[in-house]
């Protein structure tokens, strides 16, 4: 049976790409920092109530799998937050650095624990979950899409330096995905442009082809897709997810 580490699998796209993975017949092993949402997850995952920053509560996390499953065949470096909405003038140094070291630093530790796992068993996946901010930008939110468009050049080099042992490395860029999160975003955006939050969202959904949102359903489907032997061809890719941008930034 194959097996997945999810990362903030709790919750959100974590939680759908876990129920998706498990669906396709994936042992199930997730991390995230809410114990309290942890709790609500199915028993026969396996479940670790950490903070991807701590190094050394990783190192012992990739000890952990290593012993039990005795590999790993897919990573999904998925944890991430959101950052401050503000200009950039505006922004606090800790809330950047804080931004920064969860979306970037957190998918480091994670892929620095797994690579040694899956150079042993020469074979692996790692897919990062990243966003349209990393193409295009995203004004109020320079904490998210700096660290957004730094995993993509991450995940470059990874392909390159893994690829020689059998491991594949891509991101999916998703655009505004349905749930909370987004939900939260757009209030602070409003708040923040002085209009409603159905004016923020009906501009985003006007700077896509399509017209739409997407949900976690549709990252879910890529990942398993990337995960698969039907993608062994296909690394060091970003695939957007998003109804294709047209304006990352639509005027109101």
């Amino acid at each position: 049976m194959r097996k997945v580490l999810i990362t903030a699998g709790a919750t959100g796209i974590g939680y759908t790409l876990a129920e998706q993975f498990s669906d396709a017949g994936y042992q199930i092993w997730i991390i995230d920092i809410s114990k309290e949402d942890l709790k609500k997850c199915p028993k026969e995952w396996e479940c670790s109530n950490l903070d991807v920053c701590d190094e050394n509560a990783m190192s012992s996390l990739f000890k952990n799998i290593d012993e039990k499953w005795a590999g790993l065949d897919v990573l999904c470096a998925n944890a991430g937050i959101a950052g401050k909405t503000a200009l950039i003038e505006h922004q606090e140094t800790k809330a950047f650095r804080k931004c920064v070291d969860v979306n970037l630093m957190g998918a480091f530790l994670s892929v620095k624990g797994s690579l040694p796992i899956m150079k042993k068993q020469k074979k692996g996946n790692i897919i990062f979950t990243s966003s349209t901010a990393g193409f295009n930008g995203f004004p109020y939110r320079s904490p998210y899409s700096a660290s957004k468009w730094a995993i993509h050049g991450f995940m470059k080099t990874l392909a390159m330096e893994a690829g020689p042992f059998g491991i594949r490395a891509n991101a999916i860029a998703p655009g505004c995905v349905e749930g909370a999160r987004i939900d939260a975003v757009i209030e602070r955006e409003a708040a923040k442009k002085k209009t409603s939050p159905d004016v923020i969202r009906e501009a985003y959904k006007s700077g896509t082809s399509l017209k739409t949102f997407v949900n976690a359903k549709d990252i879910a489907s890529m990942a398993l897709f990337l995960a698969s032997d039907r993608a062994s061809r296909i690394s060091g890719q970003v695939i957007a997810v998003d109804g294709h941008t047209e304006n990352p930034d639509p005027k109101i």
